[in-house]
């Protein structure tokens, strides 16, 4: 049953993309034919073609070739933003719900005041308050997600506390720490997991759009929401500028999504 799952061809189309794109921030260098950042003024606004996959901007650089340099900085940028919010986040999630009580009451406020306020309004705050560029947008981005993942480890957590099996954990003389580590945790995670995957494509997703802004990686940083917006001047002359990374940008965050519903159908 596992293995039809992951053997479909939605599920295999996700993962090849997400592998491509992890390799082309792995190994830029055996992707991108061209240097992302060095023009070549005689080549400005080439459309796609055998020499310039993507075509080229307005100062003859490779769009394909900064796409790929860009996608370091996005998927980083990624990663972080989703570390920051799962570890912040599913340990108030996992305090709150194991605890209750007071304490359970005064983390769930400080996540419903982060719920109430538009994530991207909230991220336009933190990263002016820090500042711009990619490291701040992906903090920014982190924050966003807190609420998230607290409120579901925190609902997986209090399940999970009144199976019978916990029940008997502590009845059998296990203390509150041992049977947290050994039962309630571990049995909490599955759909933690499975959002992982989904807020990282949305964390891919929101970079960019802070990038676009210009909240991001300052030019000539080859960042995907900046090449976007780079090219929003050229649409009626140019229009791969922004269609082609925004295809890119959108692939991703489709096979992060497709990605999720898989594990989540997997674990359970």
């Amino acid at each position: 049953m596992i293995r039809s799952i992951w053997l479909r061809p939605s599920v295999v189309v996700s993962l090849l993309v997400i592998v491509v794109v992890a390799s082309w921030a792995l190994f830029p260098g055996v992707f991108a034919s061209h240097d992302p950042l060095a023009g070549s003024p005689g080549e400005a606004l080439q459309p796609p073609s055998g020499a310039h996959w993507f075509g080229t901007d307005a100062t003859g650089r490779d769009l394909f070739s900064r796409v790929v340099a860009g996608s370091v900085h996005s998927l980083t940028g990624g990663a972080a933003a989703v570390t920051i919010g799962c570890v912040t986040g599913t340990t108030m999630g996992i305090v709150a719900g194991a605890v209750g009580g007071i304490v359970d009451d005064i983390l769930m406020r400080i996540v419903d005041v982060l719920l109430a306020i538009p994530g991207l309004l909230l991220a336009l705050s933190v990263v002016i308050l820090l500042g711009f560029g990619t490291t701040n947008a992906a903090i920014a981005v982190g924050v966003t997600s807190v609420a998230t993942f607290a409120r579901l480890a925190r609902s997986q957590v209090v399940e999970v506390r009144a199976t019978d099996y916990v029940e008997a954990a502590f009845g059998s003389g296990g203390s509150f720490g041992s049977v947290l580590v050994r039962h309630i945790v571990p049995n909490s995670m599955a759909p933690v997991v499975a959002l992982v995957a989904l807020q990282f494509g949305s964390a891919i997703l929101q970079i960019a759009t802070l990038g676009f802004l210009g909240y991001g990686a300052p030019p000539p940083t080859p960042e995907w929401g900046l090449l976007i917006a780079e090219g929003r001047d050229y649409l009626a002359t140019a229009w791969w500028l922004t269609t082609l990374p925004g295809a890119v940008v959108a692939a991703v965050v489709l096979a992060t999504k497709g990605l999720s519903t898989t594990l989540r159908k997997v674990l359970g």
